[in-house]
């Protein structure tokens, strides 16, 4: 049978805990306060075992104004709401708040129990009856059974466990998820048993010995044992009350409010995406960067309402906004959360979670407002692509796409698989599984083309740019491999050509205007005539009254083109030069296994020291000699 958890909901002493207490036996009124003051204070939880077989686990909320924050922490998760009303007093203020948090919350079955039936006549119970009956009308509960009963004789709780039973029976099943998500709502310690915390177990299945993660502390530990109505069990899955046992953490590290999941599954935010319902018993219009109290999972979070679309929205209006928040909160699309007035304390609104990890968005902007109206509902593979494109050059992995659509790891497979097959996104980093949209990997082979032109009219006697400067163009904080993927599609496309260290287009060739030329011929001649003792570069662009820029792009120029070789800074050989002595070398190694500095300075025709190490350094450098102590040997012919 599929895990149901029931919760109570309704105004301070209308008998929610005596009904839970008559129909399971177990006092939820826990605390020694609940019990010297007579009200429920905290999260009370016990369990029902229905006439079935089919078991329950039940949270009990308290019904108090000034403890409406742990109601919205216990509706957290819960399947039916068992909506209390005292027959002798009828709809209260806290009962029409609990049925908007609960409606926020996106609860949508339950039942009505008319409550201290014993205490009224006939007559009276009638009225209160009518007076239920106009409250649920319009809403979830309108067709809902409204079964009267008294918790202190027992009238009625045969008829309300049998429509229990016909509920629980019509409650669909939770739908699939690969993220096991457990907020905590209670933390305590057990001796011999070390940090226990308790919360509904809202997606996924956990087993003992899984490592976990305190979200947003990102707090590791292990799975020491579980419990299930208060019985140990091997796993727990979504809709249980679960109890976790963990290894090395302290009762201080966790409160209520966070959430338990697997590690690297979740990521905590300061900002989330929603769409905001404001309710129409609201005073007076909402305005923007309104102060709030944000509720979701168990958490209670304060923070601003940023409105996206207007400057403030009307009572029962609905619109998309961002949360920016004080603290972190670790969600998925598709969570549901409830807004309460930052003071005084009231329940305002509340809605969907659109984007759980969103960029700080600049507001009134048409195409943010569209892409989260659009991702509100729209088809599977639709809903990854916008995501995808959205991400920009950056890109979005695996696990962030699991949050923001909240699909199942083998359906986002499938989908992404999809999109790849057509071509639609490009996958980055197969580790991470990092995807970015075609559409921004397009913008990227524009921006390389466009640095390359920009590079070629500037350096037009450079052959090509050096990969590594064309890689510090390339857009911040894109991923580096994604760079190398753009330059290989455009090398396979035949835009670009690649040459050893240099990238250049295909159709970039150098044009030396006829001063160029003439320059070129002067310094060729100037090193040529020079043989092995060269004059440094600056005296030749000095001797021939050139303009030094000019001079250093034709200079580099004939190092491309293999006319000059280049030893060290500022001083070159004419390549004829050191071919020749690269000969006498050989020729050299041919009859001796070894040269000394004097051998190698007569090969030289007697250089000065000057170009001597610079030359040596050059040969040791291209692997066609070894130096051995004071020695050279010949490395390769």
């Amino acid at each position: 049978m599929k895990p149901i958890i029931l919760g109570t909901a309704g105004h301070i002493d209308h008998g929610k805990t005596s009904l839970v207490k008559a129909l399971t036996g177990i006092d939820t009124d826990r605390l020694k306060e609940e019990k010297e003051r007579g009200i429920t204070i905290e999260l009370g939880f016990a369990h029902l075992r229905l006439p079935s077989g089919r078991r329950l686990g039940v949270v009990d909320v308290p019904g108090h104004e000034k403890f409406v924050k742990h109601m919205v922490a216990g509706a957290t998760g819960i399947d039916l709401v068992m909506l209390v009303i005292a027959a002798d007093e009828g709809v209260m203020p806290q009962t029409r708040e609990h049925m908007e948090i609960c409606t926020l919350l996106g609860v949508r079955h339950g039942m009505i129990a008319l409550t201290k039936i014993d205490l009224v006549d006939e007559e009276m119970l009638e009225l209160a009856r009518e007076d239920v009956n106009s409250f649920v009308r319009g809403g979830f509960l309108e067709e809902a059974p409204l079964i009267p009963v008294s918790a202190a004789t027992g009238q009625g709780i045969p008829e309300l466990l049998a429509a229990l039973e016909r509920l629980a029976a019509r409650v669909p099943e939770r739908p699939p998820s690969s993220l096991f998500r457990l907020p905590v709502d209670r933390v305590f310690t057990m001796k011999g048993f070390g940090t226990v915390i308790t919360g509904t177990l809202v997606s996924g299945r956990v087993q003992v010995g899984d490592p976990v993660m305190i979200y947003p502390q990102g707090l590791s530990s292990r799975v020491r044992g579980l419990q299930v109505h208060n019985e140990p069990v091997p796993a727990a899955e979504a809709g249980q009350r679960t109890a976790v046992n963990f290894q090395g953490l302290e009762k201080e590290a966790i409160e209520r409010g966070c959430v338990l999941a697997f590690p690297g599954t979740l990521k905590p935010s300061y900002m989330v995406d929603v769409s905001f319902h404001y309710l129409a018993g609201a005073p007076k219009p909402l305005k923007n960067r309104t102060r709030v109290r944000f509720h979701a999972g168990t958490s209670e979070i304060l923070g601003n309402l940023i409105l996206l679309e207007a400057d403030e929205i009307a009572p029962g209006e609905t619109t998309v906004a961002q949360l920016r928040l004080d603290q972190p909160v670790a969600l998925v699309k598709g969570d549901r959360y409830v807004v309460r007035s930052y003071s005084p304390v009231r329940t305002i609104g509340g809605g969907t979670i659109l984007h759980p990890i969103p960029p700080k968005h600049k507001r009134l902007q048409p195409e943010i407002v569209s892409f989260l109206k659009a991702v509100a509902d729209c088809p599977a593979e639709e809903l990854l692509e916008r995501h995808i494109a959205q991400a920009g050059f950056s890109g979005i992995s695996f696990a962030e796409l699991r949050l923001v659509s909240a699909l199942t790891d083998k359906a986002l497979e499938g989908h992404l698989q999809a999109l790849l097959s057509r071509r639609a996104i490009v996958l980055v980093d197969r580790d991470q599984r990092t995807y970015v949209h075609e559409g921004r990997f397009r913008e990227l082979v524009g921006i390389v083309a466009g640095a390359l032109t920009r590079y070629h009219r500037e350096n037009p006697l450079k052959s090509g740019m050096l990969k590594e400067e064309l890689k510090s163009r390339f857009p911040r904080p894109a991923d580096p491999r994604l760079f190398q993927l753009v330059l290989q599609q455009m090398i396979r496309e035949g835009s670009v050509l690649q040459e050893e260290k240099t990238v250049r287009l295909k159709t970039h060739e150098v044009a030396l205007a006829s001063d160029e030329a003439s320059l070129r011929e002067e310094i060729l001649r100037a090193y040529r005539e020079s043989g092995l003792q060269p004059p440094f570069f600056r005296d030749i662009v000095q001797n021939l009254k050139a303009d030094p820029r000019q001079a250093k792009d034709v200079l580099h120029l004939l190092i491309e083109e293999g006319k000059i070789v280049r030893t060290k800074e500022d001083l070159y050989f004419h390549h004829e030069a050191i071919e020749a002595l690269r000969e006498r070398m050989l020729a050299f190694f041919a009859q001796n296994p070894e040269m000394t500095p004097t051998q190698f300075k007569e090969l030289t025709g007697g250089a000065p020291r000057k170009f001597l190490i610079p030359l040596l350094e050059y040969f040791d450098g291209k692997n066609f000699t070894l130096r051995v102590g004071d020695v050279r040997k010949l490395r390769r012919a």
